[in-house]
């Protein structure tokens, strides 16, 4: 065992604004901890500087991080830095952490210490049963959504009966609340607790049991907590609790990098810490030892933009903070786009650059489609980080079925998948009777149904449901010649009900689903016919999922939060992409604020190079149509970045845009914008010219013998004459 460091030896590891937080020990305490400052050591530091001074024992101190991930981290570290192991620590998540009080003072709020915690899936169950009780019409009032709204009750720390007329909801007719409260009994009755009654019971019991909150003031005598930024109300409400004994609390957050209001968070809980806290100290951690001085100076100069901070500039805390400044590269279009990344990914990786230090972070899920497709031709390995690929997801998958059961009777796989898909009262009974007669007559699913709906093997209403699919089928597979895959895709879509299923979910995930849906539909306008799209599809999929070695990867800002890259691209600036016009409509300047966190973020993630882009046109739908380059790109200190490629579209002063979303008469076609037709492509100034030579990363090179539209013949040298679309080929 090491012998156990003096406290100069591990304090001689800190700058002077890191070694203030860790010996500031008496009293409230707000570490504001720039990105990349050394929050994680400043924190792990602190506790171990708590035990070795002796100011507490391990199980004085409650540590509360936000994932099981970071409590490890923070254990493992803490005892490195002491010499020996820390057993008997009060460190966790808030809910692993609330879930052991509430085991202890169960009885308080009708349960057993032996309390069962529901998963998600048994609490849509349990609130279905109470719903049904109820009486309550669930085609109109869908159990998501109720879901949501018992859940945002509890992340306020509302219980049933203290619901305030401002946080009322008129969902199923007023019931809300009465459905809340039926379903808090249910679980009472049941002796278990969801995930949000573990805060919500221990904060009422610490509430409501003076002596309770007592015990634990004598217990705590200091309290630590990471992510202070991304506490909801109820989180809040549990450490104020808690921290009115001793007010030993020290809270380290970053009010810049609050992106999480869509999940509960609150800024204000960071905002107000002083005015919770009289005599507060605020410690800021500045010193950055991640990025380089020109990334940082223009992440510095986006965020001072917000009003609602507390204020820091980051500073560079490495030797070698010198570096290229940031590039702003406008584009003509969304594939050019896709084209120029992929290119530079290639240019880095034969400079020998780690593919797994190369990021691509994008404001939407949909967006990674268009980088995937161009990493697939180009052979290039990535991962998307905390989701699935985009032809992956489960309504993409969902949508394909449907298309290739329309296109191919026989696809029992795609028929099988989206018979019940969203439900049609189809039941296990029914499907049983289906592949009965499929087997019993050798034929498929799809026919073996045609012909089962002209009998009595079926009840009615399966029978009808069943008979309404088929007919849709027949009527969508006619229209492919007249009106076009695309159109008939988009039918498909809205009359199978497929996109009103989604449009009830009242999960957060569901808008992101319904924008993946759109973007299928916009990829589709690459393809002159559904039976090309389906090829195209299949041989993405095909790609090699279990590649060995380094990734790209890919994902959306709000999942990059904590992470850190050597090159980071930052596609799709652009007003109504980013920031998000949903955002804007639905939160005004409170959103706008938090969509520029959220590029501040993004560019906090680059150490070496951060490169962003914005095109001018993209394909919205089968349509193309114009962008307006985001306010964000003129927000940036002009200083600290070089601007490539032509202007296509001139930058518009925030000014112009002012707090919320943009006016009708100045606001462009957005992303939600959009026709079904398949509009040809603009002329592209500078593109391919007959005679030109060109590389494929498939046929290899060629030269140009001519051009329509976006359309190239080209003579290649070894696989003979093609014509391909020109965002596959670059100039040789």
């Amino acid at each position: 065992m090491s012998a156990t460091p003096s406290p100069s030896e591990y304090l001689s590891r800190l700058n002077p604004e890191q070694r203030a937080a860790v010996e500031t020990l008496d009293g409230p305490l707000l570490v504001l901890a720039g990105a990349g400052t050394g929050k994680t050591r400043v924190l792990t530091t602190r506790f171990a500087h708590l035990l070795m001074t002796g100011r507490a024992q391990p199980h004085q101190v409650l540590s509360v991080t936000f994932t099981n991930k970071a409590a490890r981290e923070m254990r493992e570290r803490v005892g490195a830095i002491i010499g020996r192991p820390v057993e008997g620590l009060w460190l966790g998540t808030f809910h692993a952490l609330a879930a052991r009080m509430l085991r202890r003072h169960a009885e308080l709020v009708g349960l057993k210490s032996d309390f069962t915690i529901l998963d998600p899936d048994d609490q849509t169950r349990l609130l279905k049963q109470v719903m049904e009780a109820g009486g309550v019409d669930m085609k109109r009032w869908p159990v998501a959504g109720l879901m949501g709204i018992i859940q945002r009750w509890k992340d306020r720390g509302l219980t049933p009966g203290r619901i305030p007329v401002a946080e009322s909801s008129d969902y199923a007719n007023n019931r809300a609340e009465a459905l809340y409260a039926a379903y808090q009994a249910r679980l009472v009755a049941l002796n278990a607790a969801d995930f949000g009654d573990l805060l919500l019971h221990v904060t009422e019991i610490l509430r409501t049991n003076p002596e309770v909150l007592e015990r634990y003031h004598r217990l705590f005598r200091y309290i630590l907590v990471d992510e202070y930024q991304d506490t909801n109300l109820v989180q809040y409400l549990w450490l104020r609790l808690l921290a009115q004994g001793h007010r030993n609390i020290c809270c380290v957050g970053d009010d810049d990098q609050s992106i999480y209001s869509w999940r509960g968070a609150e800024i204000e809980n960071i905002l107000r810490f002083e005015k919770d806290f009289p005599g507060a100290v605020i410690v800021r951690l500045e010193a950055n030892y991640r990025s380089s001085r020109p990334i940082l100076a223009a992440a510095s100069g986006l965020i001072a933009k917000n009003e609602g901070r507390l204020g820091k500039t980051l500073r560079p805390g490495r030797a070698d903070a010198s570096g290229e400044k940031v590039r702003v590269v406008s584009l003509w279009d969304s594939e050019e786009e896709a084209r120029m990344v992929g290119g530079r990914i290639e240019e880095a990786q034969r400079a020998g650059q780690d593919l797994s230090e190369i990021a691509i972070l994008v404001r939407a899920g949909f967006q990674t489609r268009s980088f995937e497709e161009r990493l697939v031709t180009q052979g290039i390995p990535y991962r998307v980080y905390g989701g699935a690929k985009f032809y992956e997801r489960q309504e993409i998958r969902d949508a394909i079925a449907y298309f290739r059961a329309m296109v191919n009777p026989a696809d029992d796989l795609a028929f099988e998948r989206i018979v019940n898909t969203p439900k049609r009262g189809l039941g296990d009974t029914a499907l049983a009777t289906l592949h009965r007669a499929a087997r019993e007559q050798g034929v498929p699913l799809r026919i073996a149904a045609g012909q089962l709906i002209q009998t009595d093997a079926l009840r009615p209403r399966p029978r009808a449901a069943l008979r309404d699919l088929l007919e849709g089928f027949a009527r969508w597979h006619a229209g492919l010649e007249s009106l076009g895959h695309i159109v008939v895709a988009s039918q498909i879509l809205e009359e199978s009900g497929y996109i009103e299923m989604w449009k009830q979910d009242r999960t957060p995930e569901a808008p992101g689903r319904l924008d993946n849906l759109k973007e299928l539909l916009r990829a589709m306008g690459d393809f002159g016919t559904m039976a090309a799209f389906l090829e195209h599809i299949a041989l993405v999929m095909e790609n090699d999922q279990n590649a060995e070695g380094a990734r790209v990867s890919l994902m959306t800002l709000h999942a990059a939060k904590g992470l850190e890259f050597d090159m980071v691209f930052l596609p799709g600036w652009e007003e109504g992409l980013f920031p998000s016009q949903r955002s804007l409509d639905e939160g005004g300047n409170k959103s706008l604020e938090e969509e520029r966190r959220l590029a501040y973020v993004g560019i906090t993630r680059a150490r070496r190079h951060c490169i962003i882009s914005h095109a001018a046109n993209r394909r919205i739908y089968g349509n193309w149509t114009s962008t307006i380059p985001s306010r964000f790109l003129d927000e940036l200190p002009p200083e600290e970045v070089v601007r490539e490629g032509a202007e296509p579209v001139r930058h518009i002063p925030s000014s112009v845009f002012g707090a919320g979303p943009l006016s009708s008469q100045r606001r462009p076609r957005l992303i939600e914008a959009g026709a079904w037709e398949v509009a040809a492509r603009p002329a592209r100034e500078g593109g391919f010219a007959a005679g030109q030579r060109v590389f494929h990363q498939k046929f290899g090179y060629g030269r140009v013998i001519a051009v329509e539209d976006d359309k190239l013949d080209i003579a290649f040298e070894k696989a003979g004459q093609k014509r391909v679309l020109d965002r596959f080929v670059d100039p040789a």
